[in-house]
């Protein structure tokens, strides 16, 4: 005997197609790349940990630098989304644009320098 289909809920279908619709119409171009970079460093942070838990964590210092930098960089990242989206302008009223960016460049300069480091 075949195992009974799961139905998925049309009201579930419904609410994502309406999150990814609204998503597509009101974010920027600028926020789409930032929020793709985001979720590359979610799932390569993601293969990390399967692989160190799965595979080997040998060179244990090579992996929480590599988990680290992944880490760091998502935080970095987030706080650059945040101060750049328009809808948070009244919290960031003196952070430019252009001043968010250079923050964000530097923090990565300084978080991967010190990755380099760790990894002796």
């Amino acid at each position: 005997m075949a195992a009974p289909k799961k139905a998925s809920t049309p009201a579930s279908n419904n609410a994502i197609r309406s999150l990814l619709q609204a998503y597509n119409e009101s974010t920027s171009a600028r926020l789409k790349l930032i929020d793709a970079f985001l979720l590359f460093l979610m799932i390569s942070g993601i293969i990390q940990f399967v692989y160190c838990i799965l595979v080997t964590n040998f060179p244990f210092n090579a992996f929480l630098a590599g988990f680290g930098s992944n880490v760091g960089q998502f935080v970095l990242t987030a706080s650059l989304r945040s101060q750049v989206n328009p809808a948070n302008r009244n919290e960031f009223k003196e952070v430019s644009p252009e001043r968010a960016f250079a923050d964000f460049a530097l923090g990565s300069i300084v978080l991967h320098f010190f990755v380099y480091n760790f990894l002796g």
